[in-house]
């Protein structure tokens, strides 16, 4: 295996991920908007390697994600604008939701988000983004663009999508002060969930969730520093591994519909691989909890 090409997502390749494949997963190294340290380009490779090493069989929700099918599909390489790479993946993601297979699509950075989102509601105007991360990502603009990582779930927001946000700790005036004028945004701050016991966290957290299809929209970054260190913008006290498990198990009991998910902004560091292997232990959860909802509601 050579870093040119990682392999494919747990290692699935030939007749584990035929064309009859629930899953696809779909790496998009684009990195064009950050603004602190860079790197999340190289994320989705490390994600692909350090999953070769992942256990088919997933503890927390007891199944494994290999006996649905999954298939990895070659990068989508874009070297335009944010807004260039929202259609390229807007057209990309509604394919396959057409075809009925559930995406996963590794970052990158946040800004890979619009496109897919926007895929899904065409198919599902009801749907739901359930947004982990640090930060709300709800400027209206930020370092002279509209449609970077600091101002994506506001353009999702305008796209007619509702948000339901948890974990997040770094807000500004202005995103705070946007919250209250929004009846399609809610969101539980990690100050709010302190307090909570483990079992408690997650029910606040699914507590003013909407009705509707879910689409996960998770930034590591929304994990404690001390589970992913290597992001781009590591937010001291973050989201604990348990909460974020149980919070997958928790939608897989009460049966949520789940049509799709991304997890971005790894920043990969040679020589520090446990980040690296954290992200693809959460990828391989939400794929599983979404072909397992996709098996229930094909």
């Amino acid at each position: 295996m050579s870093a040119v090409d990682p392999g494919a997502f747990l290692g699935l390749e030939g007749d584990s991920c035929g064309p009859s494949s629930l899953g696809v997963v779909i790496p998009v190294p684009y990195e064009a908007t950050t603004t602190y340290k860079t790197g999340t380009l190289k994320g989705p490779s490390a994600i692909l390697e350090a999953s070769q090493q992942v256990e088919f069989y997933d503890e927390w929700l007891e199944d494994e994600a290999q006996r649905f099918g999954i298939r990895t599909l070659a990068a989508v390489e874009e070297k335009g604008s944010p807004e260039q790479l929202a259609d390229h993946l807007e057209a990309v993601v509604s394919e396959q939701l057409q075809a009925g297979r559930f995406p996963l699509i590794l970052g990158g950075e946040h800004s890979i988000s619009l496109g897919p989102i926007r895929a899904a509601a065409q198919i599902h105007p009801d749907l739901v983004v359930l947004h982990l991360d640090a930060h709300p990502d709800l400027r209206n603009e930020y370092e002279g663009t509209r449609y970077g990582h600091g101002c994506v779930m506001r353009r999702v927001l305008e796209a007619g999508v509702r948000i339901h946000a948890f974990g997040l700790r770094a807000i500004s005036p202005e995103e705070r002060d946007f919250y209250p004028t929004q009846q399609q945004a809610t969101y539980v701050g990690a100050r709010e969930l302190l307090p909570l016991s483990g079992p408690d966290r997650v029910a606040r957290i699914l507590q003013d969730l909407p009705d509707g299809p879910l689409w996960l929209s998770w930034d590591i970054d929304g994990l404690d520093p001390s589970i992913v260190p290597n992001t781009g913008t590591p937010e001291p006290g973050g989201l604990d591994w348990y909460t974020v498990s149980e919070l997958l198990r928790k939608l897989d009991l009460f049966e949520r519909q789940i049509v799709g998910a991304e997890l971005v902004e790894l920043m990969p560091v040679t020589g520090q691989h446990a980040s690296d292997f954290a992200c693809a232990r959460l990828a391989h959860r939400m794929i599983l909890a979404g072909l397992r909802s996709k098996h229930r509601n094909p």
